[in-house]
């Protein structure tokens, strides 16, 4: 279950501190709509690289739908394999 607070339980930072962990976020809310989100420093970092790995395998099936596949011998070959 997510573990959903407004934004002014942040006067207790400890408290809402104390709930975030791996894997489970804190989501503040504003006016009753979700706002932010507290994540664990090691979740974060993953999740950014996660992000550009994405971002650089999209590159990849882009240049291969404009420039062609190749087979996955060529593609040892290439890395030396």
């Amino acid at each position: 279950m997510p573990n959903i607070l407004p934004v002014s339980d942040l006067r207790n930072y400890k408290k809402v501190l104390s709930q975030v962990g791996y894997g489970s976020p804190v989501y503040l809310t504003k006016n009753g709509r979700g706002d932010y989100a507290i994540v664990d420093i090691h979740e974060l970092d993953e999740l950014i690289a996660l992000k550009g790995l994405f971002s650089e395998l999209e590159k990849g099936e882009m240049s291969a739908r404009k420039n062609g596949w190749i087979s996955i011998d060529d593609a040892e070959q290439r890395m030396g394999l």
